[in-house]
């Protein structure tokens, strides 16, 4: 059943209401910035979440908070941190890159569609929601996990958010989750979003060494970008689930990072060319042919894991937010 299908209802009783975005499908970054007049166009979906309290509510509106979900959809974790935030005063968007695109899961094949149609989901769903009537929109944030993660991190970025919502519009704040920091623009400037990054040390799927590289670059670029890395956590430490092995989950986390030109193309690892028609498939061919890709990869929560994230994950948007 598609998300947009089932009847939530949080303890509080905020019930989710459907909100439809129009979107963009690009087959890469360069689609975007430089050739965005051909984007073919469709419209994915999320659930809107309202708080009872308007105790944070400024001049009759309320900061919200973006949860966008990795790999494999919307899970019981991320609608557990949405209503997390809806009791503690703060809107929740629960976004929903997958069902209208037929997909089910990106463990097995990150490339069903492209990391910069993510991202594109993401900046989409904020222009919908700023303009909603009991949203503040100077005060919206996006937190995602994993390829949410990812695309969180990449709506922040001013080349590719300039060209999706205007010069300066956007996010007031981002989290991401154990994002994957493989895609990286050479110009990392995120202007005033504030990035914060929370991720364990004992991560299959991304590496931590590639995300802190993303960090202090966006540092160096005069942006504000903490990340705080947690021993002995597994990618998805955040689920309250056991640690467990995914069999079809298809990782390479060694491998080099792609870095994207100012224009949105891609700039081989072993090339050093910018170029226009590369795409995400053709750098995961790449990686899979130099050795770097392998199957299987571990997720899940030690005792104590997902409450030590609720806690970073509040302070983060009270901070940012409240």
């Amino acid at each position: 059943m598609r998300f947009r299908d089932q009847d939530i209802v949080f303890a509080t009783g905020a019930k989710g209401q459907n909100i439809d975005i129009l979107t963009a499908n690009p087959v890469n970054y360069f689609h975007v910035i430089s050739n965005s007049a051909e984007l073919p166009r469709l419209v994915i979906d999320g659930k809107l979440f309202l708080p009872a309290s308007d105790t944070r509510k400024r001049n009759g509106k309320l900061p919200l908070v973006m949860v966008v979900p990795g790999s494999l959809g919307v899970a019981p974790s991320h609608l557990a941190h949405a209503e997390t935030m809806v009791g503690d005063g703060f809107a929740a968007f629960v976004l929903d890159s997958f069902g209208a695109r037929d997909v089910t899961s990106t463990v097995a094949n990150q490339t069903q569609f492209s990391f910069a149609a993510s991202a594109y989901d993401v900046l989409a769903a904020w222009m919908v929601l700023s303009a909603h009537p009991e949203i503040d929109a100077s005060r919206i944030g996006a937190q995602g996990h994993s390829r949410g993660g990812s695309a969180v991190l990449t709506a922040a970025a001013r080349r590719f958010a300039d060209a999706v919502v205007g010069a300066g519009a956007g996010f007031r704040s981002v989290l991401a989750a154990y994002p994957w920091s493989g895609h990286q623009f050479l110009d990392p400037s995120v202007d005033e979003t504030e990035i914060r990054v929370i991720m364990g040390d004992a991560d299959e799927w991304c590496s931590p060494m590639q995300v802190q590289g993303h960090c202090q670059a966006i540092r160096l670029s005069g942006g504000k970008a903490t990340m705080r890395l947690i021993g002995g956590a597994q990618h998805s430490f955040d689920r309250g689930t056991g640690i467990e092995n995914v069999a079809e989950a298809s990782v390479s986390p060694a491998a080099p990072t792609a870095y994207i030109a100012n224009d949105g193309a891609f700039i081989h690892p072993l090339q050093g060319v910018a170029e226009s028609k590369l795409t995400d498939r053709d750098l995961m061919i790449y990686a899979l042919k130099a050795g770097y890709g392998r199957k299987g990869a571990k997720i899940g929560s030690r005792d104590g894991d997902a409450e030590l994230f609720r806690a970073d994950m509040l302070a983060f948007w009270r901070r940012t937010l409240g």
